[in-house]
């Protein structure tokens, strides 16, 4: 997989890596896509009976 990104987003990425001295990118790129996908897909995307609109009347 390839992620393009502007100049100024990898240098946001960049000084946040050098803060917080990790030193490997791609694992912390793998592990926070992956850690957001999971929390979202536990979290908002849990099966129901009933549609959001139902849920709420």
């Amino acid at each position: 997989m390839v992620c393009l990104v502007s100049e100024e987003e990898a240098m946001i990425v960049d000084n946040y890596l050098k803060k917080y001295k990790i030193t490997n990118k791609g694992r912390w790129m793998r592990e926070t896509l992956l850690s957001f996908i999971r929390r979202n897909m536990v979290e908002e995307d849990y099966p129901t009976l009933f549609n959001e609109h139902e849920m709420r009347r």
